[in-house]
């Protein structure tokens, strides 16, 4: 039987005590290991791939880009160089892991390459910056980050163990790593929060029950654009964003806020796509003064936690909320219908809610009759988006265009 193959990423002209211990516990663990060596100062030689090599990939020489004298641009050509060989190694035989360790710079250059590859390959990141802000480094790949606790600089008697650890956990995910193919069942792709469960998880029962394969993504500010990714990369049946917290956010600076392309991937690529606007009753705020400081003299402001307000929305909100729902979905190269629940769009916006307002979602809902555009069928439903009677309509709406696709 074959050794699983994990890919090392660490730079010796830095870090080679570093480099030398983490091979020494992969091979122990019984790993064959492939060492990509970014270094740029000095070659030092022994890794299976060196930084000629690298600079080779990227068109030019490890002395021309030491010439380079910027570490950002030489931190570009070691980035496209290491893309390459990376994936020419894994061409050669199948990578099962990959494994770096590294500061600011080597974390940027190796979660590059990490996020390269697909979902499932076990990838772990030994890094100082761990415990700060991740987002750019993971961003919405199976990441494993691991802080390093101190400096990389040496092996002490804290460090060491961290990244003894890192190897021992990379040498077991890669002893027990099986590429997949994925499912041949339908694929279909769901947005929601805890304010709207109760719905996705009714929609989602039932299509798990017609054979199909479910994802859920929580749409706090990484779960969208991972959905967007999948449905970037993937072949999927039938995209549902019921929850549209990212776009609002983004509408209005809040905390979940993903950027202006959230929720385009699926649409660029004619997947079918049914959009709810559910949770649009509220932007998620910070601590409950910054909220009313930031968002003043909303209707409602209710503590979600000692971190997170959820701030009520007006209508003048609900329809610059619409206006983009309407412009992203005119762009759609595919099937898209619209569904507005006209008695609630969260567990907030009900009876027994903090944030509730009967008078809100029919005023929004013709308003959107306005600005949608031909391409997009809409149905308001007379039904809160938690209610069996709005599940019933986009599961059988959800049938029906997965149906027309085939």
């Amino acid at each position: 039987m074959s050794k699983p193959r994990v890919l090392l990423i660490i730079p010796q002209d830095t870090k080679q005590q570093e480099a030398r211990f983490a091979r020494e516990i992969l091979e122990e663990a019984g790993c064959e290991v492939v060492h990509l060596d970014p270094s740029v100062r000095k070659t030092l030689g022994g890794a299976e791939i060196s930084p000629e090599q690298i600079a080779a990939a990227a068109g030019t020489t490890i002395e021309q880009v030491r010439a380079i004298g910027h570490e950002g641009k030489i931190q570009d050509v070691m980035i496209e160089g290491s893309l390459k060989m990376a994936h020419a190694a894994d061409e050669q035989a199948p990578l099962s892991g990959i494994l770096s360790i590294g500061g600011s710079m080597g974390t940027s250059l190796s979660t590059k390459i990490m996020r390269s590859f697909p979902y499932g390959l076990p990838k772990v990141m030994v890094s100082t910056i761990a415990s700060g802000f991740t987002a750019p480094y993971v961003g919405v790949k199976d990441i494993v980050m691991m802080y390093s606790v101190t400096d990389i600089s040496g092996l002490n008697s804290i460090n060491s163990e961290v990244y003894r650890n890192a190897a021992l956990g990379i040498s077991a995910m890669a002893k027990g790593y099986t590429p997949t193919t994925g499912s041949d069942k339908p694929l279909v792709l769901i947005t929601t929060l805890g304010t709207t469960e109760p719905a996705a998880k009714r929609i989602r029962d039932a299509l798990v029950e017609d054979g199909c394969e479910v994802m859920i993504f929580h749409s706090s500010g990484a779960g969208g654009p991972t959905l967007d990714s999948i449905a970037a990369e993937r072949d999927v049946a039938l995209v549902l964003d019921m929850s549209v917290t990212e776009m609002v956010d983004y509408l209005f600076d809040g905390l979940a806020n993903a950027g202006p392309e959230r929720g385009k991937a699926g649409l660029a690529r004619g997947i079918p796509t049914i959009v709810v606007p559910g949770n649009a009753d509220f932007i998620i705020g910070g601590p409950i003064d910054e909220a009313k400081a930031k968002y003043p003299g909303k209707k409602a402001y209710h503590i979600h936690n000692a971190a997170m307000t959820a701030v009520r929305t007006t209508l003048e909100d609900l329809k610059k909320i619409g206006d983009h729902l309407a412009a992203m979905m005119a762009e759609a190269k595919g099937p898209v219908r619209l569904f507005v629940p006209l008695h609630g769009l969260s567990s907030h916006d009900s009876p027994e809610g903090h944030l509730y307002d009967p008078s809100l979602p029919p005023p929004f809902a013709d308003y959107l009759k306005t600005v949608i555009t031909d391409n997009v069928t809409m149905e308001a439903v007379d039904a809160h988006i938690n209610d069996v009677a709005f599940s019933d309509e986009i599961i059988a709406a959800a049938r029906e265009m997965m149906r027309n696709s085939k």
